[in-house]
């Protein structure tokens, strides 16, 4: 008796998750991925380790500060924006930021203060 009780509630049990598989399947994969205007999951993890590794060079530099400057990081490319007192400089601040791990292309936005 017992089998014939476990029998129907295990064929509806494995149906109704069944048919929920294609669901949760959809939902993993659409947080995952990336694509050329969205960052995966391990590169978002990726950047903000870049974005921190850049801001710690440009605060460690012993000639500028750069407090003025913002570090942004997509895919590996960095862009710096803001503002620097000199040409120099701005420059400096890019060749800072081509030389940390994980840097792919620097965009330089700096802003130099008149």
């Amino acid at each position: 008796m017992k089998k014939m009780i476990n029998k129907p509630l295990t064929v509806a049990l494995s149906l109704a998750f069944a048919s929920l598989m294609p669901l949760s399947i959809g939902l993993m994969s659409t947080g995952c991925a990336g694509d050329r205007y969205h960052e995966s999951t391990g590169e978002t993890i990726d950047d903000t380790a870049t974005t921190a590794r850049v801001k710690k060079a440009l605060h460690s530099d012993a000639q500028y500060k750069y407090a003025d400057v913002k570090v942004t990081t997509f895919k590996g490319t960095v862009q710096l924006s803001g503002f620097a007192d000199s040409s120099d400089a701005k420059a400096r601040a890019a060749d800072l930021a081509k030389t940390v791990e994980g840097v792919k292309d620097v965009e330089n936005n700096i802003t130099i203060k008149e």
